[in-house]
């Protein structure tokens, strides 16, 4: 099955998460995060099945994270309350996203992609 990668094409990481896949011949379709964004229900989905805090989605290094200062306020919400906000932009959430419908990887580290989708 092929994966779906949502990435930013001008950040760094995404685009070695994609020379990763590429170098490995991993077929996948490519999905821009920003222009469009997983939906909430799709966002809840991958926070279940990475076995992450939702709050690993969020891209805290971002500007927009920062802007809205983020940091203070997402303790206090739900996962359903953080899926709704990163679906709303696509520029606070951490990337990329790689999914095969079951795994889910949040950003880009050889060893976990390595774990993942080898």
């Amino acid at each position: 099955m092929a994966l779906t990668f949502y990435w930013y094409p001008k950040c760094g990481t995404c685009q070695k998460a994609k020379k990763w896949l590429d170098a490995h011949s991993i077929d996948y379709t490519s999905v821009h995060l920003v222009d469009d964004p997983p939906t909430k229900q799709e966002l809840l989905d991958y926070m279940d099945k990475s076995d992450l805090p939702a709050k690993k989605f969020f891209n805290t290094s971002g500007k927009k994270y920062r802007e809205q200062n983020l940091k203070d306020k997402i303790d206090d919400m739900t996962a359903d309350d953080m899926a709704e906000l990163l679906a709303s932009d696509g520029m606070l959430i951490k990337r990329p996203i790689v999914t095969d419908g079951d795994n889910v990887t949040v950003g880009f580290n050889e060893e976990t992609f390595t774990a993942a989708w080898l």
